[in-house]
């Protein structure tokens, strides 16, 4: 009989243990329900959104060539002079890679040191010269270039005229990709608005044959864009522009390579350091960039030293040797300096 008691007494406690983990389990499961789950951020601008694969696209910037197609969905995008000091978009895509994208042009040598920073990612070109192919090749790049791909990849839009008629069908493109790595810090920083900007209306960005301008939409909170003094549009009615415009001072001078043509190619040097500006929240801020190796990232520090955050969202980046113009709504404008790099 005593020997019952004991088995029923430690059968009771069992019961009360197990009941008890059952309920801390389900008080840990409610709890886990409750609580606010971290929301994934895209590392190239801050936002909600995937860290998927990078997909970078060369696109032309001619007059010609607007509106074009797909930059709305852009995370980053660099204009950059080309031959004849026009100017070249190089897009990098990937928390969303839209369907068309274009019109789609060929690469230019400032790219390999751009791309470098982002590791391995895939190119979308139309093509490029013999003597840079084996610098592509070396590069850690997987090539997704025309030259590689068919005709329903690289197709060609009727509405246009070549050669700025060439878009890019991305799915197909994109399911070929192997070994592509994913979206990451680079080097720029998210934050609240540091203080010491000054407060602008416009800006006017200039290349030898090509300008941009800017204006600051307090209703839509971020930049909008003009191309060549006409409203920069996009093929679905979206007037370009964003959160975060930067400005770099770059040293620009003569390659080794040129177009068919005869026309040199420029080279924008974007490793080292040197001076610029980034815009936002309607202000300006003098800042330095500073970028140790092709390997690396890009930051942004202020006069002080202090990191200089951006503002979540697209980022656009004008590559420049020319001082901008800007249209001050406070009497003192920031000091200027002279492009200077390394």
């Amino acid at each position: 009989m005593k020997k019952s008691r004991l088995l029923i007494s430690a059968i009771s406690i069992f019961i009360v243990m197990a009941s008890a983990l059952s309920s801390c389990a389900t008080i840990s499961k409610q709890i886990e329900k409750l609580a606010p789950k971290e929301i994934e951020r895209n590392a190239f601008t801050g936002m909600p959104g995937s860290n998927g694969p990078v997909l970078a696209v060369k696109i032309d910037d001619t007059n010609a060539a607007h509106p074009q197609v797909g930059l709305e969905f852009a995370d980053v995008i660099y204009i950059e002079q080309v031959e004849a000091g026009l100017t070249r978009l190089l897009a990098i895509y990937s928390s969303k890679i839209p369907k068309d994208i274009g019109p789609i042009r060929s690469l230019r040598i400032s790219d390999i040191d751009l791309l470098a920073q982002y590791g391995r990612v895939g190119l979308a070109y139309s093509g490029a010269q013999s003597k840079m192919r084996p610098v592509i090749a070396a590069a850690n790049i997987e090539d997704l270039g025309a030259e590689r791909n068919s005709p329903t990849i690289y197709y060609r839009d009727p509405n246009r005229s070549a050669p700025t008629n060439m878009i890019l069908n991305s799915a197909p493109l994109m399911a070929k990709a192997k070994n592509l790595g994913s979206a990451k810090n680079m080097g720029w920083q998210f934050g609240k608005k540091p203080a010491g900007g000054q407060v602008i209306s416009a800006v006017k960005i200039s290349w030898p044959n090509a300008n941009y301008g800017a204006t600051w939409s307090e209703s839509q909170s971020r930049w909008l864009l003009s191309h060549n003094n006409s409203a920069d549009l996009s093929a679905s009615g979206t007037q370009l522009g964003s959160p975060t415009l930067v400005i770099q001072l770059v040293k620009i001078s003569p390659s080794i390579y040129g177009d068919k043509f005869g026309g040199v190619t420029p080279m924008s040097e974007t490793v080292g350091t040197g001076p610029g500006y980034v815009l936002r929240d309607s202000e300006v801020f003098r800042a330095t960039w500073n970028r140790t190796s092709a390997e690396t990232g890009t930051t942004w520090l202020l006069e002080d030293g202090s990191e200089l955050p951006f503002t979540p969202g697209q980022i656009w980046i004008a590559l420049t040797d020319k001082e901008p113009d800007f249209t001050y709504l406070t009497p003192k404008s920031p000091s200027a300096s002279p492009a200077t790099t390394k």
